[in-house]
C-alpha cells in the first residue's frame, strides 16, 4: 500500500475519534509504546494519549494535509502534516504533526507524534 494511503486510512481514524470526542478511540490509533507530543509535555502509551484528549474541548475537530511521506522500512513510514484543529469558541489552531507510523500484526498504528505550533 501506498505511503500516503497508509497515513490516511490511520490518520482518519484517528481524525474522526477526535471530532467524536473519544479519547480511547484516539488512543487505540497509538502504539502501546507511542511517543505523544501534543501541546504539553510529553507522554508515553496510550493512557497519556487518552488523558490528553479526554482534557480537550467538547466540539473539538480536526482536520489535515499531507505533505511528505517516507518509508523508512517495511513496517515503518513517516508523515509530515499540517493540521488545523477548529474549536466552537475560538480561532482554529494551525499545527505542523509529524507522525511516524508502524505496522504491528498487519495493522499501522502512531507510534510517534509531535506537533509544532505554526509561527
Amino acid at each position: 500500500m501506498p505511503e500516503a494511503q497508509i497515513l490516511r486510512t490511520v490518520l482518519d481514524r484517528w481524525r474522526a475519534a477526535v471530532d467524536a470526542h473519544e479519547p480511547d478511540r484516539v488512543a487505540s490509533c497509538f502504539t502501546d509504546d507511542a511517543i505523544f507530543q501534543g501541546l504539553r509535555p510529553y507522554t508515553v502509551g496510550r493512557d497519556g494519549v487518552a488523558a490528553y484528549y479526554a482534557a480537550q474541548p467538547l466540539g473539538l475537530t480536526a482536520s489535515y494535509d499531507i505533505r511528505e511521506t517516507r518509508r523508512l522500512a517495511d513496517d515503518v513510514v513517516l508523515g509530515y502534516l499540517e493540521v488545523e484543529f477548529g474549536f466552537t469558541d475560538r480561532p482554529p489552531l494551525p499545527v505542523h504533526l509529524g507522525v511516524v507510523l508502524r505496522r504491528t500484526n498487519n495493522d499501522w498504528h502512531i507510534s510517534h507524534y509531535q506537533v509544532s505550533q505554526l509561527p
